[in-house]
This record gives C-alpha cells, sequence and structure tokens, in this order.
C-alpha cells in the first residue's frame, strides 16, 4: 500500500468544470487505511477530503469546499496512482461533484 502520509499535491491539468489549478495545494495525512487532506488556492478558500486506499494505493474519496464565490460544494472522486521515473506519486482522478450541476471531469495531481 502507498503511504500518503505528508505527501504534498498540486494539480497539473484538470477538466474545465474544475475549480482546482496549479494554485491550489493538497496535503495529504494518512492513518492506516484513512486518507485525508486539507486544501486550498485558486478558486478554493478551504476544502476538505476524507477517503480510504485500498492494497493498490487507489483512493476512493469524498470532498467539500468553500469557493471563492462562499458556495460549498461537494464531490466524490477516485484517485488511481502512478509512481513516476523519479519516485514520485501521480494521480490520476475521476470525480463527480455531487451538488451544484452533477457534471464529472478529470484531473492530474503532481507530487511535490
Amino acid at each position: 500500500m502507498i503511504n500518503y502520509n505528508g505527501k504534498i499535491f498540486r494539480p497539473a491539468n484538470s477538466s474545465a468544470n474544475s475549480e482546482t489549478s496549479n494554485d491550489t495545494v493538497f496535503i495529504y495525512k494518512q492513518d492506516g487505511a484513512i486518507v485525508t487532506s486539507n486544501y486550498t488556492g485558486g478558486k478554493i478558500k478551504k476544502g476538505h477530503l476524507i477517503g480510504l486506499v485500498n492494497a493498490s494505493g487507489i483512493i476512493e474519496m469524498r470532498y467539500h469546499q468553500v469557493n471563492t464565490d462562499n458556495q460549498l460544494m461537494t464531490g466524490k472522486c477516485t484517485s488511481t496512482p502512478e509512481i513516476l521515473p523519479n519516485g514520485k506519486i501521480r494521480l490520476h482522478e475521476k470525480w463527480q461533484w455531487t451538488s451544484g450541476d452533477k457534471s464529472t471531469g478529470n484531473s492530474i495531481l503532481d507530487e511535490e
């Protein structure tokens, strides 16, 4: 199992309907199979995610955030890790808003 504790991620690419950008910073913590992250930056004033990681390092998560328009947004996401040649982690994310228009999207987050 991949240990995400203490890892910092930043979006490298996101769908147009995402609120994340390269200015968004995710700080991950892990306790057993439970993964959490606080994040902020860009269009996001404050966000939090919680998820479960499996033996392959895939995280099934739920997230909520307050954007710069003071809207509370929620969603769900599956993050699949790729280990890059430099040993850093790239997360391939498939997500869906559970608030607002309930649209879907994809993002790529790279470990700093």
